[in-house]
């Protein structure tokens, strides 16, 4: 508590003053004038005054008047120094330092030991650490997961050893899971195109569309279509169970309804291989107003929703659509026949490509041979393979099938297994030569 002093002066009144002058005595009235005393002091205790400064708050109390802002000066190391008249007297405030946050120790590291050998040999005696925690060494081997054995020698060997003997698969087995991760090959930078064309009509482009298709869609984890572009009324729509009646037209129609894939679905007909098929227009009349401008749109919505679209082109090379189709290409299928004019005509088509700046193109282009065309067996193949083969990267043979040469809905698993592996390699040839990533 602090101490204030008060001082009061008490005056006496003049009549008492007179009195005591003319030596009178004074009387009861006036003892209380007499007895004070000229001047009284009184000690009157107060309370101090109480004042806490916020933490962002520098208080300075200065003596008497201000500060002149030039005498103020801030140093670097954050002190401020007040500089006042009398020279030995400084104000001196400094700023606080912010506490260091606390270093976080790092985890101990054995140096070392990271192997279960190193402890039984002696290297090392200190304690083991969390990598030596491994599958190896915590899980009995006869309770670890193994993988079946394919083929009828190795599955039986291992039947037969509960378990306990693995061959492998059988190198049947291992080259049909290769051909496999070949055709599973992963896209990287939206949707990859392959038209399927040639000059000529009538030597199986549609059939090598669908088996194409079929194979890339049967391996692949993601989706796969194919787009009857053909606007000389295509057939691309009957080699599969027809689900819809909807067409390329109505692709276009309702374009700016379609937001996402379901609304597409409804549009397109699946195949027991994932295989969606978007049917060209079956009326001759509308099939002329499907041009380049629809092509890009319906192109653009497959572009969405799809990893792979494949392209059944007329045989109009010069048409609009051909030309929106070869400007989205990354890959190409040329198919022939087997016979003398339907290999010209393949061979004339690249020769127009090359002619119109597509040379890139041609020479990582696939030739498909469909040797189920007429006159196939009085013709040399392998002349018409040696031919192409000084053209494009590589040639597939297309064998005959009943199911194919009936001309109707394909049914994949009813192929012969030589058909199939046709169309699986040239799928998996289609897979490797487009780009894994955009630009690329």
């Amino acid at each position: 508590m602090a101490e204030k002093r008060v001082r009061t002066k008490v005056e006496r009144p003049s009549t008492v003053a007179a009195t005591v002058a003319d030596g009178v005595e004074p009387t009861a009235d006036t003892d209380l004038a007499v007895a004070l005393p000229e001047s009284l002091t009184f000690n009157v205790e107060l309370p101090a005054p109480v004042h806490e400064k916020p933490e962002d708050e520098q208080a300075v109390a200065l003596i008497e008047g201000g500060v002149d802002p030039s005498v103020i000066q801030v140093l670097e190391s954050g002190t401020t120094v007040i500089s006042l008249a009398d020279d030995d007297l400084h104000a001196v405030v400094t700023t606080p330092e912010l506490e260091p946050e606390p270093e976080v120790p790092p985890l101990p590291v054995v140096e070392g030991v990271y192997t279960r050998r190193d402890m039984l040999d002696g290297v090392n005696q200190g304690p083991e650490s969390a990598a030596m925690l491994t599958a190896d060494r915590l899980i009995e081997p006869r309770r670890r997961y193994r993988t079946a054995p394919e083929g009828i020698w190795p599955a039986f060997v291992y039947a037969i050893t509960f378990h306990l003997v693995n061959l492998g698969d059988s190198p049947r087995v291992r080259a049909r899971k290769e051909l496999d991760a070949r055709i599973a090959t992963k896209f990287e930078g939206g949707a990859r195109f392959v038209p399927v064309l040639t000059r000529k009509g009538g030597v199986g482009k549609t059939t090598i569309t669908t088996l194409l298709g079929m194979a890339l869609a049967e391996v692949r984890d993601d989706r796969v279509i194919a787009i009857d572009a053909n606007p000389d009324r295509g057939t691309l729509s009957e080699r599969v169970a027809r689900q819809t009646r909807a067409t390329v037209r109505d692709v276009v129609n309702r374009a700016p309804s379609i937001q996402g894939f379901t609304d597409f679905s409804t549009l397109v007909s699946r195949d027991e291989t994932r295989l969606d098929i978007l049917a060209s227009d079956t009326d001759p009349m509308l099939s002329e107003a499907f041009d380049e401008n629809d092509y890009n749109v319906v192109a653009d919505l497959a572009a969405r929703y799809y990893s792979v679209v494949l392209t059944d082109c007329g045989t109009g090379i010069v048409h609009s659509v051909m030309r929106a189709t070869l400007q989205r290409a990354d890959a190409l299928v040329i198919v022939s026949g087997g016979s003398v004019d339907e290999a010209r005509l393949a061979s004339e088509t690249l020769t127009w490509l090359e002619a119109n700046g597509y040379g890139d193109l041609v020479r990582e282009s696939i030739v498909a041979i469909n040797t189920a065309t007429q006159g196939t067996n009085l013709v040399k193949l392998e002349e018409i393979e040696a031919h192409f083969a000084s053209r494009v990267r590589e040639i597939v043979r297309i064998p005959y099938d009943d199911l194919l040469a009936a001309g109707s809905v394909i049914s994949w698993k009813e192929l012969r297994p030589l058909t199939r592996h046709a169309a699986r390699e040239l799928a998996a040839l289609i897979a490797q030569g487009m780009p894994v990533r955009r630009g690329v």
